[in-house]
């Protein structure tokens, strides 16, 4: 009897004098990527931000956003939500069918839907968007684009559901998630471009871009991102007041969150938009949040200036590298996948889809 209680005892003061793991600090860096991983609309179509999602075929399924090229920068208008598949999460990809077409300008997405994010939930697949409707106008040329404010200014968040990545996929006569009909609201004018995670107790957490009504129309403003969490994947979402990924004295100084929830806390990879006099920069960014509704830099906070190393060991830097989607397989993130883009002589954009490696390093506090 004393021999079991000492080794007890033994054993309790071995476990307490191990250090004990803490919610992990990520380090989040680029693999070098591979040619394959390059998804084109080739001279016919646009092509922008994928997500990626794993089905039940084994396949990877990929929901993407593409308009015809020929007209210019049309996404606001003529955007509609593509699907995609391949063997890998890194390609190639082909193209298999549209999965939220055009349906009529009577809808609240009728005319455009765009910035796909597509999830599985409780055995069941949920493809959140933009959506928007209005005249169809096309108000700029290649090379000068201009936006059709209509179009921007309808624009709301949906969800479509369905029991198959392949489809059919099933929209709703309504928003998911709609403006607040306050003049004060920080989403007065626009939501749009929705990132969901399941949180811990089964909730959804979702964080959106909302557009106020403090500037003048048709740009309105300020543009920031907000927090609402909802019972169910489909709603009703309560809204929460404060703005998050804000600078002091910056007027839209982030977009295209993408959250997830691992090793306790809330994670985002976020473009950071940032001023030096009239110039824009852009960038990729870290934050974390324990409770997903306050957030702060994290440890690691810059990721990338719109660079990554291709396969060759050629560097490039583009013109953009945004609409960030964390792709995770078996527990880990394994792929960052982006809309990225070049202007030409001409300044006329040509964009793709690339799926970029993920090298993430966790970094343990010290007991």
């Amino acid at each position: 009897m004393k021999k079991t209680i000492l080794a007890l005892l033994v054993i309790a003061c071995f476990a307490c004098s191990q250090p004990k793991k803490g919610n992990p600090d990520y380090k989040i860096e680029f693999g070098k990527v591979e040619k394959r991983s390059v998804f084109s609309g080739g001279d016919s179509l646009s092509h922008w931000g994928g997500s990626l999602v794993k089905g039940e075929d084994g396949l990877y399924h990929m929901f993407y956003s593409r308009w015809p090229k020929a007209p210019g920068w049309v996404w606001v208008s003529h955007s509609e939500i593509a699907h995609a598949v391949s063997d890998s999460p890194f390609g190639p990809f082909k193209f298999k069918d549209v999965a939220l077409p055009v349906r009529g300008v009577e809808y609240w997405d009728g005319m455009c839907t765009h910035n796909p994010t597509v999830h599985k939930f409780n055995g069941k697949y949920y493809l959140y968007h933009m959506g928007n409707t209005g005249d169809g106008k096309i108000v700029g040329v290649p090379g000068k684009h201009r936006i059709n404010w209509l179009h921007r200014n309808n624009q709301r968040i949906g969800v479509a559901v369905a029991d198959s990545p392949n489809g059919p996929w099933k929209r709703f006569d309504e928003p998911v998630l709609d403006i607040t009909h306050d003049s004060l609201a920080y989403d007065a004018a626009v939501t749009s471009n929705p990132s969901v995670c399941q949180m811990p107790d089964g909730k959804i957490l979702m964080v959106y871009k909302g557009v106020g009504k403090k500037s003048p129309a048709p740009n309105y403003g300020p543009v920031v991102h907000c927090v609402a969490i909802g019972d169910t994947p489909t709603g009703p979402f309560k809204k929460f007041p404060d703005p998050v990924f804000t600078f002091p004295g910056e007027h839209f100084p982030a977009e295209d969150p993408y959250i997830w929830y691992q090793e306790g806390r809330f994670r985002a990879v976020v473009k950071r938009i940032r001023h030096e006099g009239k110039k824009r920069l852009f960038s990729l960014v870290h934050y974390d949040s324990e409770d997903g509704i306050h957030w702060n830099k994290a440890k690691n906070f810059e990721i990338s200036e719109r660079i990554f190393t291709w396969e060759d060991g050629r560097t490039q830097q583009f013109t953009h590298l945004e609409r960030p989607q964390v792709f995770i397989e078996n527990g880990e993130p394994v792929a960052l996948l982006c809309a990225a883009d070049t202007l030409d002589a001409n300044k006329v954009r040509h964009s793709f889809n690339v799926q970029i490696p993920l090298i993430v390093t966790k970094e343990y506090p010290q007991k």
